[in-house]
């Protein structure tokens, strides 16, 4: 059953009084309905569904009051939602989107409703981490891991391979487009201008005109191997062997790098870029976090199986890895 019928049926149940007069059993609950000469009462179909469903409305109905009030719609808001509602148009076709909500049972403003959920969820979770960063956190991740943006050039040699070449073609590739890259690093030794090797070797099509520059870049905005290598270059020095990624070979020259920025020029990026590590490390966190956000705000359930369906749920994620 979809989630949004669960709702409506337990409002329905709840409002079945005013529909005119229902018949009742002998203990005085409402018949919800009869078949084969069997009564059914509203409370069997409300019992039923609350072992089903009750858990997920109870999840959406909590944060919906919670975080519709604390995360007022914005544009920025409005523009996240669009951005997915044409994603998924894009990735199904104008027809497949329609179908799917109806195979789902839902109208596009429910689906723009869940992603707006999820939005102000993760704004939520964002902001809790945020507030568990420590001084001590924030002034070794400075200390540690900010540094001058850097401006450098490379020259990019790629292995003549395409997704049909064998195993013994891709290996061949690979070591001629070694080779090539030593020999760009023999020449360069010689004397020879980066930027003129560049613009004749580099199969970089975006810098090589550029005699290989990239310009300014900050701290991981580049690939692991190569941030690695140029960082370890002093200014005004090329790497002396190929440096290998997915992209191919390169070889990187160090131009400049500015000075390290100031702690409070940085410092809500460093929060932030704290906050993404957190998560990314601990997939529970956000479990916890939306745990203690529902706590804070006074949450009570008073019915007693669903907050044990609730409490064993949320205790499940916060504890698996």
């Amino acid at each position: 059953m979809n989630k949004k019928i669960g709702l409506m049926l337990c409002f329905g149940l709840l409002f079945v009084t005013g529909c005119g007069k229902v018949p009742q059993l002998k203990n005085g609950e409402e018949v919800f309905l009869q078949v084969n000469g069997k009564n059914v009462s509203a409370n069997d179909v409300y019992e039923e569904l609350k072992e089903s469903y009750a858990r997920d409305q109870i999840l959406e109905i909590m944060d919906k009051i919670i975080l519709e009030e604390k995360y007022e719609e914005n544009d920025e808001l409005k523009k996240y939602v669009d951005s997915q509602i044409d994603y998924y148009i894009q990735s199904y076709g104008e027809e497949g989107f329609q179908q799917a909500l109806k195979q789902s049972n839902l109208t596009e403003n429910d689906l723009r409703a869940t992603i707006a959920l999820d939005y102000r969820r993760n704004l939520a979770v964002e902001d809790y981490v945020k507030n568990t960063i420590t001084e001590d956190e924030i002034n070794k991740y400075y200390e540690n891991s900010v540094r001058g943006d850097i401006k450098a050039s490379h020259i990019l040699i790629k292995p003549d391979t395409t997704d049909n070449s064998t195993d013994e073609e891709k290996a061949t590739a690979e070591e001629a487009a070694l080779n090539k890259a030593k020999d760009v690093i023999v020449r360069l030794n010689k004397g020879e201008k980066f930027e003129d090797l560049a613009k004749e070797l580099s199969d970089d099509e975006g810098s090589a005109a550029d005699g290989g520059n990239l310009g300014y870049f900050s701290k991981g905005k580049m690939i692991d191997e190569f941030e690695n290598a140029v960082v370890k270059l002093e200014v005004g020095k090329y790497s002396t062997e190929p440096v290998k990624s997915t992209y191919g070979y390169h070889i990187i020259l160090k131009v400049d790098q500015k000075d390290k920025p100031k702690l409070k020029e940085v410092k809500d990026e460093i929060i932030d870029n704290l906050v993404t590590e957190k998560l990314n490390n601990d997939s529970t966190l956000k479990h916890k976090a939306l745990y203690e956000i529902r706590k804070e705000a006074g949450l009570e359930i008073h019915d007693d199986a669903t907050k044990k369906q609730y409490e064993s749920y949320m205790d499940n994620l916060m504890n698996s890895k």
